[in-house]
């Protein structure tokens, strides 16, 4: 296993800088102060050793307390025995703290002081008893100081202000003796201590510089190895990520196959030239190609008829520069056998990452027969209508001389059979008149002649119309206020139509005695109209379609109260015609409000 210093070595320069900056410091020190404080137990016990050996090698034999040499060597063993305790205390506190990393500071601190107070003690005996002896006896103080200087560089080397401390209690007394001894040899020794002090001082300098990479170093990998752990964990988790996702992929990929294979109605997939990559066999029974001879070729071309080719191929490069879908758009084909049909066609682009279409899917369905099933309907309704309509206006006509007594008196079980014939006669005429007015506003045939209208006017108009059809439901129509003076372009026939639905909905809806009330008000730029009736309200099953053809909500109640279900829809689409849009909302008390808004003339 490599040493911190050696795997310093081997890293290069740049990676080594960076790992010294992403090592945290506050862990790098901590980790200097462990290594301090491991190494205080022996240092201890060698100190204890040597000062033992020192003890016997400077006693002279006597146990005499007036002998001042004895008294000194006991008190200096005293010193030395009462210091080891105190730093074997402080190894004790160090182990039990719990943190290690915030008060790694002050730990330092302390163990400081403790070198400091080891080496003044050895200074102390090196002053004091270096002149009191022998010459053999201070040749052995003398390398037995030297000794403990050069055996402190490895115990504090992680810090060499710490190792400088000591070695300065060991040797600056012993060098202010060895000057003042008044021997030149000394002196001149005294003059090598300080280098000999600073050689080892520089050593330790530059092994705590080696301690300090390899914690950094050793820090930095493990940041590291949790980091690439970490990236592994990710990688895996995305690989399987990925892995379900192509599974997922492929499991959609089939089914959109599948899908294409069993549709009933006709999937190509053009490429961005409009070449044909793929369709499925209900392609090839609605245009008689077969697929393997249509791969490849320009489906503008072979699909359309001759005359059609350059606008269907112009909207093909549309199609492609905005790589927005179509939907509903309706084409003439042309099959194999030359027979034009018509198709409706949706188009939706598949656009990549980088924004450009890889293909295109289209999807299409005869409509030939649906198109001329619906031309069938329209004519016969309309002639039907129209057919209707002339001998029912002579019935009506006819009934209503008999009614109003215009051809003399008439029995009064006649007259209630004539006025039943002649209110549903009506209801008949109107129902023709809505389907009429439905048809044309489907097939676009529907012309409306907008005007500038005084809405106010319009609607006291409406309400002076219908009061009397209110009055057979004993229903009072009246404005909610004063309307206010707003302008709007619409057509007048068709306002008072749509008005005419509205009041006369509300009239047979609301209870005998009840008042239908008409509000107008500005919101937004437009004018909103209301039609506040005190009826039942309205189901919430039903609210989602009660602007669809033929919706009627609970139809035993309103066979009763007659209508055809197709007033609401009629006037949804000539609001909608004009600009305006049309809803409804509880009415607070009981009852609902049917709303229109139409833009508002400046």
């Amino acid at each position: 296993m490599n040493s911190p210093s050696t795997a310093a070595e081997r890293t290069p320069a740049s990676a080594r800088i960076s790992l010294r900056q992403s090592a945290d410091p506050r862990y790098v020190l901590a980790d200097r102060v462990e290594q301090l404080y491991s190494q205080m137990p022996t240092a201890v016990i060698a100190t204890l050793i040597v000062s033992v050996i020192a003890a016997y090698e400077l006693w002279d034999g006597t146990f005499d307390w007036n002998n001042q040499t004895f008294a000194v060597l006991v008190f200096w063993a005293s010193l030395v025995v009462v210091l080891s305790a105190i730093r074997m205390v402080l190894f004790w506190g160090y182990r039990k703290a719990k943190d290690k990393v915030q008060e790694a500071e002050q730990w330092l601190r302390w163990i400081g002081l403790s070198a400091l107070a080891a080496g003044v003690t050895w200074g102390f005996a090196g002053a004091v008893f270096f002149p009191s002896h022998t010459d053999v006896q201070q040749v052995f103080l003398a390398f037995l100081l030297v000794l403990l200087v050069a055996g402190g560089i490895p115990i504090y080397a992680v810090s060499w202000v710490i190792y400088a401390l000591y070695a300065a209690g060991i040797l600056f007394p012993f060098t202010y003796v060895l000057a003042t001894f008044g021997n030149r040899l000394f002196a001149e020794i005294a003059l090598i201590v300080p280098a000999f002090y600073i050689v080892n001082v520089g050593i330790a300098y530059r092994l705590n510089r080696v301690f300090n990479s390899g914690y950094r170093l050793r820090h930095a990998y493990g940041k590291l190895t949790e980091d690439y752990t970490a990236l592994n964990q990710r990688l895996e988790q995305q690989l399987v990520e990925l892995e379900e996702a192509r599974r997922q992929v492929e499991a959609s990929g089939r089914k959109l196959a599948l899908f294409a294979e069993r549709s009933p109605i006709a999937v190509f997939e053009f490429d961005p030239e409009g070449r044909i990559l793929s369709m499925n066999p209900a392609a090839e029974t609605l245009f008689g190609f077969g697929s393997r001879e249509m791969l490849g070729r320009a489906g503008t071309d072979t699909l359309f008829p001759t005359d059609a080719t350059s606008d269907i191929a112009d909207r093909w490069r549309q199609l492609i520069r905005s790589r927005e879908p179509i939907f509903g758009l309706r084409l003439n084909n042309t099959r194999r056998d030359g027979v034009e049909i018509t198709c409706e066609w949706s188009l939706t682009p598949l656009v990549n990452l980088e924004n450009r279409v890889i293909s295109v899917i289209v999807q299409g369905r005869d409509i030939t027969q649906q198109l001329e099933a619906e031309r069938m309907k329209q004519e016969f309704t309309s002639t039907l209508s129209h057919e209707l309509r002339t001998p029912l206006t002579s019935i009506i006509g006819s009934l209503q001389l008999i009614n109003s007594g215009v051809l003399g008196d008439i029995d009064k079980d006649v007259l209630e059979l004539t006025t039943i014939a002649e209110r549903n006669g009506q209801r008949l005429l109107d129902l023709i008149n809505d389907i009429l007015d439905v048809e044309k506003i489907e097939s676009g045939k529907l012309t409306l002649f907008p005007e500038t209208l005084l809405l106010g006017e319009l609607l006291d108009e409406s309400l002076a119309l219908n009061r009397g059809f209110a009055d057979r439901f004993k229903v009072r129509l009246a404005t909610g206020g004063e309307l206010p003076s707003v302008t709007v372009s619409a057509d007048r026939k068709r306002l008072l139509q749509i008005m005419t639905n509205l009041l006369s909905n509300a009239a047979k809806f609301s209870p005998e005695g009840s008042t239908v009330a008409v509000t107008m008000e500005t919101v937004d730029g437009s004018v909103r109209v209301g039609v506040h009736d005190c009826g039942p309200g309205i189901p919430e099953t039903f609210r989602n379609r009660i602007f669809g053809r033929f919706a009627q909500a609970d139809m035993s109640y309103t066979r009763q109260k007659g209508g055809t279900g197709l007033g609401l829809a009629i006037c949804k689409r000539l609001l909608e015609m004009m600009g305006g849009k049309i809803g409804f909302s509880d009415r607070e008390g009981g009852g609902t409000t049917f709303w229109f808004e139409l833009p508002k003339q400046a």
